[in-house]
């Protein structure tokens, strides 16, 4: 079980807005992509909640940015499952600059779980649950 997933980028030119950084929408499709990755690497990719009729859906994020990210940083995108409740799980996660570990940006993400034909929250079950050690940094 991996507690702390690390999700590996590199900027691209494509991510650089007008003032030559990394553009906002950019940093909360890294936090989505860095979820994802850390849910299949425990057991749990798409196609498995697909199976299960049952998805993930985020209900608030909070991004604060403290350092921006340039044109080939090297970025790593650090999560982890802050808590896990009955119907909604609070993910965290740390943007840092591989070259020098500065943090560029700290955020965290509460998703609830849903039943993919209804839209309504379900329980979250115990075999998912159990998937990820919850680490409350």
């Amino acid at each position: 079980m991996t507690a702390i997933y690390e999700h590996s980028l590199t900027v691209v030119r494509e991510e650089i807005d007008g003032l030559g950084h990394v553009n906002n929408l950019v940093y909360l499709r890294w936090l989505q992509d860095a979820a994802v990755a850390h849910s299949a690497h425990q057991g749990w990719d798409s196609a498995a909640y697909r199976d299960l009729g049952l998805a993930w859906v985020a209900r608030s994020h909070f991004i604060e940015y403290l350092a921006p990210a340039r044109r080939d940083d090297s970025v790593v995108v650090r999560t982890w499952v802050a808590d896990m409740k009955r119907v909604t799980s609070l993910r965290k996660y740390q943007i840092l600059r591989s070259s020098d570990g500065i943090m560029l940006a700290e955020a965290q993400t509460n998703w609830a779980f849903v039943e993919i034909s209804t839209h309504r929250l379900r329980r979250i079950p115990a075999e998912i649950a159990g998937a990820f050690e919850v680490i409350d940094l």
